[in-house]
């Protein structure tokens, strides 16, 4: 009897720490995936051959100061801000941003490239996949409209996790006209669930739950808040959503289910044969800048002509 009541203690005792194990060990994961290390920003759009100025403006309700470069095209009306991906900054060198900027800048448009917040050289200390980084967009459109070169007509060009923020922030500020998504996720929990062990590199069980029930908590995250699938229905300007076939972090199904969600009556997927993650410009440079710069010049064609 006594050896059973000690082996029960023992077994109780087991689980525990297992428990507080599993606990602490998703919490510290939480943590970490909301505070990642800073990208330091390693070049400047003058290493290719554009002309920039610096800026700084803050985001909206919460008043982060963020900061970006504009790059001004010649008499042009027509903005497009870059949202950089989960991890990066202004950069995203694995576009790589500059490079496309310089050739968007020839064709016309002001381009504006800033660090979300958490990011590159901008304040914050949190980076929450979208739920507050949609404040920092609205804050870019903000300071565009209401600084930049005239009367700016504002589109959205989004990687990764600055994608899906542009779909949010198109669906809830009608002052973003169109919208360019390359590599969203459709749905923040419902990608978490799936995907969060390429992540935070433990196993599903049972980490993925832990992980999901401590998230919010400890680090303000609720992914719940985090959904374009939900809101990519309001978006009324022209849509294009930009996808790779081998995207290895968000599935192009990603953008599949946003394309169907989507009641923009011009609204399009391009998929780029062998790209992976955020890599279409990279891996296919001519059919990437045919089908983007053919979608901005309808729209700034259409602008022009109300």
């Amino acid at each position: 009897m006594q050896k059973k009541k000690w082996l029960w203690r023992g077994l109780t005792t087991l689980i525990l720490l297992a428990v507080l194990a599993v606990g602490g060990i998703s919490a510290y994961v939480s943590w970490s995936l909301t505070h990642p290390d800073r990208e330091l920003l390693a070049a400047t759009p003058k290493a290719y051959g554009l002309q920039y100025q610096e800026v700084a403006f803050t985001s909206r309700g919460d008043g982060i100061k963020l900061k970006g470069w504009l790059l001004p095209a010649k008499n042009s009306s027509h903005t497009l801000i870059f949202a950089h991906g989960y991890g990066k900054n202004r950069l995203q060198e694995d576009v790589p941003t500059l490079d496309l900027a310089r050739e968007l800048v020839k064709q016309g448009y002001n381009i504006l490239l800033f660090d979300f917040r958490n990011s590159g050289t901008s304040d914050g200390d949190i980076t929450s996949v979208g739920q507050f980084e949609v404040n920092d967009l609205l804050g870019a459109v903000d300071f565009i409209k209401a600084k930049g070169p005239g009367d700016q007509h504002v589109a959205l060009l989004g990687f990764s996790m600055g994608a899906s923020t542009g779909i949010l922030a198109a669906a809830r500020e009608s002052k973003v006209e169109a919208v360019i998504a390359d590599s969203p996720f459709a749905d923040l929990t419902a990608y978490l669930e799936e995907n969060l062990p390429v992540w935070s590199h433990l196993p599903a069980v049972p980490f993925n739950q832990a992980i999901m029930t401590l998230a919010p908590p400890v680090t303000g995250l609720e992914p719940s808040e985090v959904s374009p699938v939900r809101e990519i229905g309001k978006i009324k300007g022209p849509i294009l959503l930009i996808h790779g076939d081998a995207d290895r972090k968000i599935p192009l199904s990603n953008s599949e289910q946003l394309l169907q969600a989507a009641n923009s009556p011009d609204k399009r997927l391009l998929v780029i044969k062998g790209a992976d993650h955020v890599k279409g410009f990279a891996t296919d440079r001519p059919k990437y800048l045919q089908e983007t710069l053919g979608f901005l010049n309808k729209w700034r064609s259409k602008r022009k002509h109300k």
